[in-house]
């Protein structure tokens, strides 16, 4: 596998644990070679090129804007092999960047799991019942996947069902994402989670500037009842001035906010029109009370 991070070493650690032998990794900094050493005991640490080489399944966990390079240097390095087994982990990115591997039949598999990883031994357990994200080669040039063993379809089938027979080995749930799709896929994951996190600690941080605390108890019932409602109740889980069409309340809190948290202001803004937006498309807010939220938005600060 390329590299030890965290979460390669966690993919590693839940193949292991599937009966694949982890031959080599590679590791450059102290926290990845304390990973893996943690994660993937008996792991050989190497550089890239060798791991690969004596590797039945290459998993390429690295960022998402060193893969191209790394994949067009493993290419030009003479470590690949037909009907090896390519597989990277970018949310983002499908089976096209790893276009150079062609001239080589590798099997091109993207999986990335749709959850938070740290890194830790305890990650390869929150694998079990989470979502992973598997893409194989399809559509126009799929040519390029083609080997001397098989046609172009079974190749792009093999390739599908290798993803996601190894999702399934880590114990986890394989979802199949278009080559297309992936970009808006990772969108979707990365607005969900990351904004989520900006989200909470805003609320936190402006209820810690009010000298309530702790702010993360205060939050915690709320902000579990609000994720588990909005994930099984979609937009009717909305509550709050937007949908009771306060206008009023959005303009009291607008107030004091540019007073109080300048800083938070601006997303408070953006997030209740959105949710005014999406309340009315929803007949959640009657329309004229949802415009009188709207105009209390846009209202300049006195």
């Amino acid at each position: 596998m390329v590299s030890a991070g965290r979460v390669g070493a966690v993919l590693g650690a839940a193949l292991a644990n599937a009966g694949h032998t982890v031959v080599a990794a590679s590791a450059v900094s102290r926290a990845s070679r304390a990973r893996a050493e943690e994660l993937l005991p008996g792991a050989e640490i190497l550089p890239p090129d060798e791991v690969v080489r004596r590797a039945d399944l290459a998993l390429l966990a690295v960022p998402d804007d060193v893969l191209p390079g790394l994949v067009r240097g493993l290419a030009a390095s003479d470590c690949l092999r037909p009907g090896q087994i390519v597989v990277h982990t970018c949310g983002a990115a499908g089976v096209g960047v790893l276009a150079p591997a062609a001239e080589h039949a590798v099997l091109p598999i993207a999986l990335h799991p749709a959850m938070t990883v740290t890194g830790r031994a305890e990650d390869v357990a929150r694998l079990t019942g989470a979502c992973v994200g598997v893409t194989g080669p399809e559509g126009p040039g799929l040519d390029r996947w083609s080997s001397s063993a098989g046609s172009v379809s079974e190749d792009a089938d093999a390739a599908w069902l290798v993803g996601e027979a190894l999702v399934v080995e880590m114990g986890a749930e394989p979802v199949r994402i278009p080559e297309a799709m992936r970009p808006l896929y990772h969108a979707a994951l990365a607005h969900g989670a990351n904004h989520l996190v900006t989200l909470v600690r805003e609320a936190a941080d402006i209820l810690s500037g009010a000298g309530i605390e702790p702010a993360e108890r205060v939050l915690a019932p709320l902000l579990s009842a609000a994720l588990d409602n909005a994930l099984r109740h979609g937009d009717r889980a909305l509550t709050g001035p937007v949908v009771r069409g306060d206008a009023g309340t959005v303009a009291t809190h607008l107030r004091h906010l540019d007073d109080r948290a300048p800083d938070a202001a601006p997303l408070y803004r953006a997030l209740a029109r959105r949710t005014a937006e999406r309340a009315r498309a929803g007949g959640l807010v009657d329309p004229a009370a949802a415009d009188d939220v709207v105009a209390a938005l846009e209202r300049p600060r006195p």
